[in-house]
């Protein structure tokens, strides 16, 4: 069976550049590789059809040569045995490996220890549906990791300091090479410092930061609701090898409230009345968050009625408006009746019987659907 055209493999063009190069057989690499495909067959011979070709190309001399002969100019045979051809495919391949296992300790910029930023903290906050509407400054106490005072963060014993690592000499990473595999991961030594600490300080036992409790000032917004959370850039947790902190995230939880639920912007309460007033009517006094308020109560108000008060809920933080108040209507039911309140209810049934129910007309309703029912 006749080769295919090493540019025909990797899909691209003859005028591709090395990075273009590499970049297609990385893809293929990463679709095809026995790995990702075991027991596939198919998969394995387009890898190594993949890496052949990778192999040519990704060599200057053995390209011009395919250029202008075609396979019979090189001798594939002959791939990876120059030490060029073979440092670039451990190269290429070597960053597929770190993709397709998650190989650790690979390079910011190829030198050097790596640099670690620190680890979020969460503060849980506790506040009232007042707070909430509001807003308000206050302070937090949070534990937290901070710079050991004693060897300025260095880890080793005053008077001492830090040595290289001799295992990855200061990079914070190794490479390992096997023929055409080249896997870089974290220093096993040093743990990805570059550095080892022959005297560790007795202070931070060589860690460098110290456990301490910060006091914080916090700002809540008016309008946070419950879950929010806002964000302390740079209180959170003391980066590694001089990384940038971590941020502190102050999540909002709010209190259960005596009258109001919050829903969103507005606020829902419920709002019992005497049985005389939902038959007779009148003027009730409602509670709001901004002071008291008052609704007018129609003759025959039901039970489940709601009466809205417009903007007295709350305005969020993404708010241009007050949310409203909902006022659930609630009719009690009189309880330990005196024998005189026993007879004037007994006169008023029977009054209402005589009227033919309709003064209650959702019970009449209610009785002739069941007539129905059974009938």
């Amino acid at each position: 069976m006749a080769k295919r055209d090493y540019y025909e493999v990797l899909g691209v063009s003859k005028t591709a550049t090395d990075e273009e190069i590499k970049k297609a057989y990385r893809k293929l690499a990463m679709k095809y590789h026995p790995d990702r495909n075991p027991g596939d067959k198919a998969s394995e011979e387009s890898f190594k059809e993949a890496k052949e070709a990778y192999e040519m190309l990704s060599d200057g001399d053995k390209r011009g040569a395919y250029d202008r002969y075609g396979h019979a100019g090189v001798d594939p045979s002959a791939g990876g045995a120059g030490m060029g051809g073979q440092a670039g495919f451990a190269d290429a391949f070597g960053d597929i490996f770190g993709e397709i296992f998650g190989a650790a300790g690979r390079q910011r910029g190829g030198g050097g220890p790596q640099m670690y930023r620190g680890a979020d903290l969460k503060y849980a906050m506790e506040i009232t549906l007042e707070q909430a509407a509001n807003g308000f400054d206050t302070e937090i106490r949070v534990p937290s990791w901070d710079r050991c005072d004693v060897c300025e963060g260095s880890g080793a014993k005053p008077g001492t300091d830090p040595k290289t690592c001799s295992t990855c000499g200061g990079a914070g990473a190794v490479r390992m090479q096997q023929g055409f595999f080249s896997v870089q991961q974290t220093c096993p030594t040093c743990h990805g410092t570059g550095k080892v600490i022959p005297e560790p300080c007795t202070a931070c036992d060589g860690v460098g930061k110290v456990r301490r409790t910060k006091t914080l000032q916090v700002k809540v917004p008016a309008g946070i609701d419950d879950g929010m959370r806002i964000r302390s850039s740079g209180n959170g947790e003391p980066g590694v090898n001089g990384g940038p902190p971590g941020d502190l995230y102050v999540e909002i939880h709010l209190k259960k409230h005596g009258i109001f639920t919050r829903d969103g912007d507005d606020l829902h309460c419920e709002l019992p009345i005497p049985f005389t007033t939902a038959a007779l009517g009148g003027e009730l006094e409602v509670p709001t968050l901004g002071g008291k308020g008052s609704i007018t109560i129609p003759e025959g108000t039901q039970s489940g009625k709601t009466f809205r008060l417009r903007s007295k809920g709350i305005k969020g933080v993404r708010s241009n408006y007050p949310g409203d108040l909902y006022c659930h209507v609630v009719i009690e039911t009189p309880v330990k009746l005196t024998d005189r309140q026993k007879k004037l209810l007994q006169e008023f049934a029977t009054s209402v019987d005589e009227g033919g129910g309709k003064h209650s007309p959702q019970s009449k309703s209610w009785t002739d659907r069941v007539k129905e029912f059974f009938s």
